[in-house]
């Protein structure tokens, strides 16, 4: 069954429909919520937490080609949520980096991304890490594509500049 005709029937109120359409995109769910949080247990808890306030509000769900682009916005914003909550309880947090360059080097992108607000962090993970197309995102948002391509170049020249910061150009 494809996954529109799921959607429609997990809005209906069928449980295995909306337990198999989250299956279908567990991996990519928590792929984002590591890449955004950092951490494996907090990816797990946001995934988890996707899940319940999906099932809670799958009838809100207005177009159903967009499911996948609806649960991401709701993860981002618990990953979002999480993240403001773990910097409030813990601001002396020190991570030891000490020579594990690999580790290093791999979470570079994103401890650079979250220095962007909060809504072109938001882009920039539904367009780099989801592969989502402008015209998907313009959707999301319910703005005209070519907001989209205007806040993804302002992002973009952020990031730019803060890799500048860092001297790597």
């Amino acid at each position: 069954m494809d996954e529109q005709a799921l959607v429609k029937r997990a809005i209906a109120g069928d449980e295995q429909a909306f337990l198999c359409l989250i299956q279908n995109h567990e991996q990519t769910l928590y792929r984002i919520a590591f890449a955004y949080l950092r951490n494996e247990h907090d990816a797990v808890e946001a995934v988890q937490e996707t899940t319940y306030r999906s099932l809670k509000k799958i009838h809100t769900l207005k177009e159903v080609a967009y499911f996948g682009t609806w649960l991401v916005r709701i993860l981002l914003n618990i990953c979002y949520d999480m993240r403001e909550k773990r910097l409030r309880v813990d601001l002396q947090e020190n991570v030891e980096m000490g020579d594990h360059t690999q580790d290093h080097q791999r979470f570079e992108m994103t401890d650079i991304i979250v220095k962007l607000p909060k809504a072109q962090q938001e882009l920039i993970f539904l367009k780099y890490f989801h592969d989502l197309q402008n015209k998907e995102i313009a959707a999301l948002h319910n703005i005209p594509e070519g907001t989209v391509k205007s806040r993804l170049h302002t992002a973009l020249s952020k990031l730019k500049h803060y890799f500048m910061e860092k001297g790597e150009h």
